[in-house]
């Protein structure tokens, strides 16, 4: 069937495997998806632990186009590099120009597409391979890796910073690059235990240190922004219980179908999560929307008490860090 003409909602819990899952987040999850075509990946960014792949079918496919959570990528990239700054003002469609912070909030197309030229491709696609793609993030069998490029696309290396053309995205590479980001750095062997067994014998397994503790705080900002005034509006639920995310929506031509993802992290409370959401299918899927599921699942735990208490934090006490 052509996926242009599969339904947008369908039951995407058909044939997972939840043995060794979290059994709260897995309903939390199950509930904030209903029924969308879509797949979540909630993750521990402190250990790499799986707590609930809802749609393992999906998740473990060859990978989508990563749209604009690409730019989480770019972001890094260019810091790293030294392209751009927290106080950097590029060229974003605006005479004024924009810095880092809006640009991620607002998913600005001229801003990244200026980081991916000043980076080119080599650079690009090192730090995306360095990220963990085009390698499987996971220890599970079913896991593809996923691909990057060998050429930059026609249109420029900026489109790969823009909509991530040229590289293949699984939820899983997405998450264990959140998961570094909530987490300091530390880019995590993404693990799914499959019984209670596994749980108690669980150990964290490394794949390698990412250097860019320094950069975090640069990001952090746009990331709650993003929540709070840009594209990821849909995932604010509680002010004293803010989420740091980045939206992502395109078309995916070559599978014809629209995508929508978010991928987030809290730090709220004793429980940290990761929050990956990716959406697939008619007109109706966008960025915005999976933001919404994935609010729905920081609200669904939030209202069992799952992460505890914490102190609220906000984006101008984000930026304040920076100077």
């Amino acid at each position: 069937m052509n996926p242009w003409t599969e339904p947008t909602f369908a039951d995407s819990t058909a044939g997972d495997l939840i043995d060794g899952e979290d059994l709260v987040v897995r309903r939390a999850a199950v509930q904030a998806l209903g029924p969308f075509n879509g797949s979540i990946v909630v993750a521990d960014p402190t250990s790499g632990r799986i707590l609930s792949i809802v749609n393992q079918k999906l998740a473990y496919k060859d990978g989508f186009e990563p749209c604009s959570t690409a730019k989480l990528v770019a972001s890094l990239a260019g810091l790293s590099e030294g392209i751009i700054n927290p106080t950097t003002l590029l060229q974003a469609g605006t005479r004024r120009g924009m810095t880092l912070t809006d640009a991620i909030a607002h998913s600005n197309n001229p801003f990244f597409y200026g980081v991916g030229e000043k980076l080119g491709f080599e650079r690009i696609a090192k730090y995306a391979k360095l990220f963990g793609f085009g390698e499987k993030a996971s220890t599970i069998d079913e896991e593809q890796p996923g691909s990057i490029a060998d050429a930059p696309p026609a249109d420029g290396p900026g489109m790969m910073t823009v909509f991530g053309l040229g590289i293949d995205q699984t939820p899983l590479q997405l998450a264990a690059l959140v998961s570094a980001i909530a987490n300091g750095g530390d880019l995590y062997y993404l693990q799914h235990p499959k019984s209670q067994d596994d749980i108690a014998q669980f150990v964290p397994r490394l794949k390698r240190h990412l250097d860019i503790e320094q950069y975090i705080p640069y990001m952090k900002p746009g990331m709650m922004g993003a929540v709070e005034f840009g594209t990821a509006r849909r995932a604010a639920y509680n002010p004293n219980e803010p989420i740091f995310g980045k939206t992502g929506t395109c078309t995916d031509n070559r599978v014809a179908t629209h995508l929508g993802w978010f991928g987030s992290f809290n730090e709220v409370g004793s429980k940290k999560i990761v929050v990956v959401v990716l959406l697939t299918g008619g007109k109706p899927v966008n960025g915005p929307v999976a933001a919404g599921v994935a609010g729905a699942v920081y609200k669904n735990l939030s209202q069992e008490n799952y992460f505890g208490q914490g102190s609220p934090i906000t984006t101008l006490a984000l930026i304040s860090t920076q100077e």
